[in-house]
């Protein structure tokens, strides 16, 4: 086995180099700034003791978590409800549903574009060029802070709105680099800002509690996609390595500029100022009056000797283990090494690679030697950084460090100083008795014999005896210890996040909202809410009576801020009764003419948009193929009966007209998935006839003379791509059925009379008659079903459910279903139109398939599988073999004698 790539990957202290999200470098100047104004006057939710938790700022290094592609989506409410979970999915909230299914609101455009002509509703994130002209303006605001953050709201609603169920963790990335470009530019303001003004320590709070919501959402994205992930693989749920990468993160980025404060390490002897020193004294003749010093400068003589370094050596010391202590709290062990190494320290360098696992890859042989990896006595090492830790002749710093090596936490706690640190000590060697775990059942090295130390094996026992259910509990009971001393709301969440329990989350979100439902900041309440639409788009319940009192109070805030324009979303999230309720309420505050128009036109349109979503998707299980068989369409039931009638919502507006052209495409792609041809062909009857003049007629309308947007464009090019394949469905069943409705020739009887004789001559007469009838509608049919066939196969630039223009909004879970339904329908009907020419005896138009299929023009092939491509030549193959029994080639042309 290869162990050295094994160590790599259940390294407690390596970390894989992030790419950086945004450089965000601040000096120690800043730093201060942003403590003494903060410690004036804290809001609510912000911590009592700190302003920025964390050991000294070295480097500022933004972490991004990897990107890691989701997997088909799975029944994931039974994956990720871990503890004490209400059963999967919510249930409807009547008219207007609920979240749980309203996801791919693919309305940005129409959202931005409506709010543009009436209000100038969203605003749109500043380029960096103007930052600094902003920050300045809104230095000059009563309370900056809030000012410079009010654009948050509209900006976490359009992110909501262009993001799909497919792109559900795109989303919540995109509310942490909101949330990061915010928290940017409240450190330029904090750090222009005079110490001492009290309207600086609100932004001062602000800022923190940004920062906080900034890292919740980056914790959230990596619990979740990871817990999606492993339970496809292997059915565990474990978080903590999890948890652990996350509070390194966090770490990383506060670290700093570390050039600027390691200037006085850029030598290569260590300890120089000692040297220095008994340098001299060897040159002096007398050293009586001397202070005591080392008299060698091996790593080990300070502690062996029990003597001194130089004062300033001995600062330097100090320094430097506190940085390398951060450097290892932030995941960089190999900058820690590096600067170990620049500080002529190699050996404290290599005391950090011993972790690694031991792997020879030429114990097997091999035509060449390759280079040795690991540490061979990887366990006597271990055992050696645990007694270091436990040594009190050892700074507390660099036992700190040798504790996070070996998992001793009981020496890793005293250098912890706020929550982050103190979590990240509990799970960092909760990893570490995993890592040993896994190593001693796996790989455990022959020619180690040591034992680990034994109060090693007793702290740890619980996770090596049973794992997951005691983690389970120690995490617990650690959370409830820690947190009494720190009561910040997202140290709260996170807590919640970590342990997977949403009803325990929600319960302490009643608990918030009745005790200080008016003192709650704005933006905890925008968290909460934009919390509990993830979770429903997750399909996971969330206490239906929680999550209503929040997006109540969240639509209250609003109203009280002004953001009257986003009212109408979150209110279309409420049951029937409430929604109107609210909305209702809302409109008696509105008092001038204009703004009541505006606000009833961008409500109605918002609700039924939204109640046509919720509807739609609601029970949408995968979108699967249908088999190839010309049996009977799939049934339509009830549910999809209901589908099929919520388009009515948007015909009563000719300007939702667009908006109904895309839900009913969306709705017919479904169908046709199914096989349900007569559902989507319900769905088609409903949309207006005249529907894409009105598209037009409105847009011209406007007074531009630009081409549609390509959205619309899209949605338009759709629906006539699926009209004609309706078409050719409902002609070739016309056609099927009258293929099998030809009249019977009449039989006469051996030996008839002459009564019988004449009858069956009248029946012969009367038959030919109709048998010309109907093989002339057969051919009529024949040739009109072969049309409209040839119509979809060589559809027009560039193939059916193909489309034109490039929207920059794309919608990925309609471009996949638009691929889908090109492998499931155009192969069928290739074998369709195949039945029709073979048994109406066509058989050299029948060979002709095999160049239209093979065509580069139309690459019909792409959509074909192997298997049905065999099948599409067996069938060629029975058509030439009666082109032969006709005294023809095999395609089809006169033999030359």
């Amino acid at each position: 086995m290869d162990r050295s790539g094994f160590g790599e990957m259940l390294s407690p202290v390596i970390r894989e180099p992030e790419v950086t999200r945004t450089a965000r470098k601040q000096s120690a100047q800043k730093r201060l700034l942003i403590r003494s104004s903060h410690d004036e006057n804290l809001a609510n939710s912000t911590p009592r003791n700190q302003m920025i938790p964390r050991t000294p700022s070295l480097f500022r290094q933004p972490f991004t978590p990897p990107n890691r592609s989701l997997p088909k989506h799975p029944d994931i409410s039974c994956i990720l409800g871990t503890e004490g979970r209400s059963p999967q999915l919510t249930q409807s909230s009547g008219f207007l549903g609920n979240l749980s299914m309203v996801t791919n609101l693919d309305d940005s455009n129409w959202a931005a574009g409506f709010a543009a002509r009436h209000l100038g509703l969203f605003t749109k994130t500043e380029p960096n060029n103007v930052t600094e002209e902003i920050s300045a303006v809104m230095l000059r605001e009563d309370d900056p802070g809030e000012a410079a953050s009010s654009s948050m709201f509209p900006d976490f609603l359009q992110s909501f709105l262009k993001h799909s169920l497919s792109t559900v963790f795109d989303l919540v990335e995109e509310y942490e680099n909101i949330c990061s470009s915010q928290v940017s530019i409240l450190s330029k303001m904090v750090s222009r800002a005079t110490p001492g003004l009290q309207k600086f320590s609100k932004t001062a709070s602000m800022l923190w509690l940004l920062q906080q919501e900034m890292v919740t959402w980056r914790l959230l994205v990596s619990l979740y996609r990871d817990r999606i992930q492993s339970s496809l693989q292997n059915g565990n749920i474990l978080t903590t390595p999890m948890v652990v990468d996350w509070l390194e993160s966090i770490a990383k980025e506060e670290i700093g500029d570390f050039s600027d404060n390691i200037e006085f390490y850029a030598k290569s002897v260590y300890w120089e100022n000692t040297l220095h020193s008994l340098k001299q004294r060897q040159l002096a003749s007398s050293i009586g009056s001397a202070r005591p010093l080392v008299t060698e400068l091996d790593p080990d003589a300070p502690i062996r000797q029990k003597m001194p370094l130089d004062d300033l050596d001995r600062e330097d010391e100090i320094r430097l283990l506190k940085y390398l202590f951060t450097l290892i709290r932030a995941g960089m062990t190999d900058e820690a090494q590096r600067l170990c190494k620049r500080c002529g320290q190699a050996w404290r360098a290599a005391t950090l690679e011993g972790w690694k696992l031991y792997h020879d890859p030429n114990i097997n042989g091999g035509a060449e030697l390759e280079p040795v990896e690991g540490n061979p006595y990887r366990r006597i090492w271990k055992i050696s950084c645990w007694r270091m830790a436990e040594d009190e002749h050892f700074n507390k710093y660099e036992r700190a460090i040798y504790a996070a090596l070996s998992g001793n936490l009981k020496q890793l706690l005293p250098v912890c100083d706020t929550w982050e640190d103190t979590v990240w000590a509990y799970f960092r060697v909760m990893v570490d008795s995993l890592v040993e775990q896994e190593i001693r059942l796996s790989v455990m090295p022959q020619n180690e014999t040591e034992e680990l130390p034994r109060e090693y094996l007793e702290a740890n026992e619980y996770i090596l005896q049973n794992h997951y259910r005691r983690l389970t509990e120690n995490v617990k009971k650690f959370f409830q210890r820690v947190l009494e001393e720190n009561q910040e709301h997202y140290h709260i969440v996170q807590k919640f996040l970590i342990l997977g329990n949403i009803d325990g989350l929600m319960d302490e979100f009643s608990r918030w909202l009745s005790k200080s439902r008016s003192k709650l900041p704005g933006h905890l309440l925008r968290f909460m809410t934009h919390l509990i639409l993830f979770f429903r788009t997750l399909g996971l319940q969330t206490k239906e009576e929680v999550s209503v009192e929040v997006l109540k109070t969240y639509i209250q805030l609003l109203i009280d801020e002004g953001n009257t324009h986003l009212i109408a979303f979150y209110c279309c999230h409420l049951p029937q009764d409430l929604a109107v309720a609210q909305y209702a309420l809302f409109l008696e505050s509105v008092t001038e003419f204009e703004h009541r128009h505006i606000s009833l036109e961008f409500g109605r349109a918002t609700i039924t948009k939204t109640v046509v979503e919720n509807i739609r998707k609601k029970n949408n299980g995968e979108f699967s193929p249908h088999d190839l068989s010309p049996d009977q369409d799939s049934d339509t039931t009830q549910e999809d009966r209901v589908k099929i009638d919520v388009i009515d919502w948007l015909l009563f507006d000719p300007a939702q007209r667009s908006e109904a052209l895309k839900q009913g495409n969306a709705i017919m792609r479904k169908f046709l998935a199914l096989k349900k041809h007569e559902a989507a062909k319900e769905v088609f009857v409903k949309i207006p006839r005249d529907s894409i003049a009105e598209i037009y007629n409105l847009w011209e309308e406007r007074g531009t003379h630009n081409s549609l947007p390509a959205e619309i464009d899209n949605a338009v090019r759709e629906h006539l791509c699926i009209r004609a394949y309706l078409e050719a469905h409902e002609t070739f069943t016309e056609w099927f059925n009258h293929m099998n409705a030809a009249p019977q020739k009449p039989t006469l009887m051996s030996q008839p009379s002459f009564t019988e004789q004449v009858a069956y001559e009248h029946k012969e007469k009367k038959y030919e008659m109709d048998y010309d009838i109907w093989k002339g509608h057969l051919d009529a049919l024949t040739a009109d079903v072969k049309e409209k066939m040839y119509n979809v196969l060589l559809f027009v630039d560039g193939g059916w459910m193909v489309d034109v223009r490039e929207d920059p909004e794309e919608d990925h879970e309609r471009t996949h279903q638009m691929v889908l339904l090109r492998k499931l329908c155009l192969p069928r009907l290739c074998f369709l139109l195949h039945t029709i020419l073979h048994t109406t005896g066509q058989y050299q138009e029948c060979l002709q398939l095999a160049d239209m299929v093979s065509s580069e023009r139309h690459k019909l092939y792409l959509v074909f599988s192997k298997q049905e491509l065999k099948k599409l030549l067996q069938k060629l193959r029975e058509s030439s073999l009666m082109l032969l029994d006709q005294g023809l080639d095999p395609l089809g042309y006169e033999i030359q004698s």
